[in-house]
């Protein structure tokens, strides 16, 4: 194993570095022809790439190649982005948004309050609750889900669901119908117990169904990843049935060492859509990896993506079972948003939409 190890941040270090060498954006519309360049310079420090393709993802940038950089105390990227028409991004508000969220403000607390994302938390859409589902799916589900939130007397504001290998993940943000409080304990409870039941009516094996009340700020995609990786919907990628996810068409992932460095190099060439690299980064950093290096391109319909990485204590992936593990991980991350089910707001989350 690699014996080179992820250097330790001391978190006041961390922000007096950002202050002494605050995060250089620049945001390039003459040097290609075809799309906008993103270069971000930046003092390093851990699930920072996440950070930042979490932002441009937010935004609904298209990223058709990018090169990243962040061995040693530097993070140095080069984003090729467009907008959902393949275009440059040349609006000078969103602009604006991009060298501020990605600079010096985009680092502070206050700074970071301002920016519209997706985040899950009990106050992160007014003061609606944020409900989580895990279970089995199963035709009609949903409508149950519905029908028991309106018996109690909620409102669904908006929703986010995703389906993988049979399991589903669900994150709900109810508001009251009633002058009572959302948060009153036994209203909660009750609620809880009800939803758990009609999940756990259709659990087979040792799978578990849970429903959780949100606290504290996670992005929205990313806390569906966490919900669906904890349940290790990954388990069943080998033997997806998917129609899109042919032996033909499924992605190919392989994972090799590189000697010379002392990296895991992980390769993924599948078919391109929106939001893929995020998907990547974001199941890499959940599960404790460090990309040091990476290059992504497109080449349509196809793209390839290149990641160099280290686990958190510096080890790379040396046994087969690791391997495996990741390469499935990896996979699953990929067709979670394929098979994504339905994503609802306050104007058309409707029993209907559920059903």
């Amino acid at each position: 194993m690699a014996t080179v190890c992820w250097p330790y941040f001391d978190p006041e270090y961390e922000n007096f570095s950002i202050r002494m060498n605050p995060p250089r954006v620049s945001v390039d519309n003459t040097s290609c022809h075809d799309c906008t360049l993103i270069k971000v310079d930046s003092v390093n420090k851990p699930g920072i790439l996440l950070e930042v393709v979490q932002i441009l993802t937010d935004l609904d940038f298209i990223i058709t190649k990018a090169y990243i950089s962040s061995d040693g105390g530097w993070f140095m990227d080069v984003f090729h982005v467009t907008d959902q028409q393949g275009k440059k991004i040349t609006d000078s508000k969103t602009i604006d948004f991009v060298e501020k969220a990605l600079g010096p403000k985009g680092h502070s607390t206050e700074g970071v309050k301002n920016w519209p994302s997706k985040r899950v938390g009990v106050h992160s859409v007014g003061d609606h609750t944020a409900i989580e589902l895990i279970g089995r799916d199963r035709p009609g589900l949903l409508s149950e889900i519905s029908a028991v939130l309106a018996s109690l007397h909620f409102n669904v504001v908006a929703a986010e669901v995703w389906t993988h290998n049979r399991r589903i993940a669900c994150v709900l943000y109810v508001s009251d119908t009633t002058s009572q409080t959302v948060d009153d304990p036994n209203r909660l409870s009750l609620m809880e117990e009800q939803l758990n039941n009609i999940l756990r009516g259709c659990e087979e094996g040792d799978k578990v169904a849970r429903t959780n009340f949100s606290i504290g700020f996670t992005h929205m995609d990313r806390r569906l990843h966490q919900m669906l990786f904890a349940d290790r919907d990954y388990e069943g990628s080998g033997a997806t049935t998917d129609s899109d996810y042919s032996s033909s068409s499924r992605p190919k992932i392989t994972i090799e060492r590189c000697e010379e460095k002392g990296y895991s190099v992980v390769s993924v060439r599948c078919k391109d859509r929106a939001k893929l690299m995020f998907d990547i980064v974001c199941t890499l950093t959940d599960m404790q990896y460090v990309v040091f290096h990476a290059t992504i391109s497109s080449d349509a319909p196809y793209a390839s993506q290149e990641y160099f990485i280290r686990h958190m204590d510096g080890c790379t992936l040396d046994t087969e079972g690791e391997k495996e593990r990741v390469i499935k991980c990896i996979e699953a991350a990929i067709q979670r948003r394929v098979s994504e089910l339905s994503t609802c707001d306050a104007a058309n989350c409707t029993t209907d939409t559920w059903g």
